[in-house]
């Protein structure tokens, strides 16, 4: 089947920004930020019930993220909270994402450029994060197969989440989308993340070195971003999304018990960085940190869904996923055993040093 929808390039032009003007690329998935975000926060004496509401009050609400999904075809709930998050190149100035939002933006214009679920265990101590590749071919309902990023562009978070739901058997709790124009703030008001590269390479005028790099806010920017001279492109971009979430954490985490001025800083930057379905009110944030308050990152395991090969579907390039190893990945996520299926599968986990 011929794809609906053409691949985009960072050249592309955007219909109705003028000839030759650069889309703009703002957004950005971070995975399971939010959830683990509030649980650190717990952390800070005397503070919890003051920042988690406040927090809860500037993050934006997506409205409408489940509509028309057939209730009776979802997969059944497995005792953890499943969050879906998305990231997007815009097609429009207007941002969907963080306190500007504006009121009544349809997500269904653009497509999610990286899709992570993040769980959290039923047990509160554990938690994954797991990356499908924006490129691979599924079937999406009611448009046959192509991209899984198609859905986001052809009906929003619902067609999305039912396309996942489809792919995985996993039940989505809640969905959300991350603003990259935030999570540089985030970087910046934890003093910077390190990370390991494992080559010197360089993306938008800065320039990464082998070994251990210290990046402030604009330079974590450049370096999740990075997609061209990657040995595997849009995968290794994954690995670095990744990395830099688990560094970001590590340093909330140290910043928990070391400073507690510089996490409260990190805390008000949340909401110009995270939107949330309209389902997760502050109450819900409130008793999710406090039932997962034995969340630490060292228990978040990071794994990118199983892939057979890569191809060609007409004159798009694709990502065949592994059938047979993704019905044993989903199966880990709704057991809650997504650490033993790291373990037995090194290779696509967050182990070693991303490119």
């Amino acid at each position: 089947m011929r794809n609906a929808v053409p691949p985009t390039r960072r050249d592309d032009v955007v219909p109705g920004m003028g000839a030759g003007r650069p889309r703009r690329r703002g957004r950005r998935v971070l995975a399971v930020l939010l959830a683990v975000v509030l649980v650190l926060l717990l952390a800070v004496a005397g503070a919890v019930a003051y920042l988690t509401s406040s927090i809860g009050n500037e993050i934006n609400r997506i409205p409408d993220a489940f509509r028309g999904i057939d209730a009776g075809s979802r997969p059944a709930t497995f005792g953890g909270t499943t969050f879906l998050l998305v990231g997007t190149d815009s097609r429009s100035d207007v941002p969907i994402t963080g306190t500007e939002a504006a009121a009544g933006a349809d997500g269904g214009s653009e497509r999610s450029d990286v899709i992570m679920l993040g769980t959290v265990a039923p047990d509160g101590e554990h938690a994954s994060v797991v990356s499908i590749p924006r490129d691979s071919w599924v079937d999406i309902p009611g448009r046959g197969m192509n991209k899984i990023n198609a859905a986001y562009a052809f009906g929003g978070a619902p067609l999305l989440i039912e396309t996942v739901e489809g792919l995985t058997g996993v039940r989505v709790d809640h969905f959300g989308v991350v603003d990259f124009a935030g999570f540089t703030s985030l970087v910046d008001s934890v003093g910077g993340i390190d990370v390991q590269v494992a080559r010197a390479t360089s993306n938008a005028g800065v320039d990464f070195a082998a070994g251990e790099n210290h990046l402030d806010g604009a330079q974590a920017l450049a370096y999740v971003r990075q997609r061209y001279d990657l040995p595997n492109g849009d995968i290794d971009r994954a690995a670095r999304q990744q990395n830099a979430i688990k560094a970001l954490l590590e340093k909330v985490q140290e910043k928990a018990t070391t400073d507690p001025t510089a996490l409260y800083s990190f805390a008000t930057s949340v909401g110009d960085a995270v939107s949330v379905d309209d389902s997760l009110s502050n109450t819900g944030l409130v008793q999710l940190a406090l039932a997962n308050r034995n969340l630490r990152g060292s228990g978040v395991a990071f794994v990118t869904a199983p892939v057979a090969g890569l191809g060609r579907e007409g004159a798009q390039s694709v990502v065949y996923l592994d059938d047979t190893r993704g019905q044993e990945l989903w199966g880990a996520i709704r057991n809650g055993t997504v650490a033993q299926y790291a373990d037995r599968n090194p290779t696509e986990t967050l182990s070693g040093t991303p490119s």
